[in-house]
């Protein structure tokens, strides 16, 4: 499984699902261009001393990334704009886990294109726009390990 952040603009929220992605064996690829350097002290402070241990990749673009995937990749979107929620994407242990930029989302074509991979995370209150781009990836990630692993984790 990997989590996939497009054009990430935090570098806090950066190092937080890295960290996230190292308790759970999870990959994380950084896509497009990024609001920060993977050579931040912000980002590494972040991901505290855990950051060494972290699996990532890096692409210039979305093309890109897909391009290096196997046929018939899982992918998963996740945004304010799904209809339908995080608790109904079809998951494997191979999806990738895709999430827009903190500030501005996808960008539009993803909307358009993936319209029917695009999911969210329901929230009770209209006073919030979103979820932290953080806090959404460990929820969206440990729903998809708790779908896809029902034994949970070893050890």
């Amino acid at each position: 499984m990997k989590i996939v952040l497009i054009e990430p603009d935090i570098p806090w929220n950066a190092g937080n699902i890295g960290r996230t992605c190292v308790a759970t064996g999870t990959e994380l690829v950084f896509v497009g261009k990024m609001g920060f350097s993977l050579s931040d002290k912000a980002i590494r402070r972040s991901g505290l001393d855990y950051w060494q241990f972290l699996k990532y990749a890096v692409f210039p673009d979305l093309y890109s990334f897909l391009c290096s995937l196997p046929e018939n990749p899982s992918l998963l979107f996740f945004s304010t704009r799904g209809a339908a929620t995080h608790w109904q994407a079809p998951y494997r242990e191979d999806s990738c886990l895709i999430f827009g930029a903190e500030t501005a989302g996808f960008p539009e074509w993803i909307y358009e294109k993936y319209a029917d991979k695009l999911y969210r995370i329901p929230m009770c209150s209209d006073r919030v726009r979103s979820i932290n781009l953080s806090t959404a990836a460990g929820i969206v990630l440990y729903e998809a390990l708790r779908q896809v692993r029902p034994g949970g984790f070893p050890g």
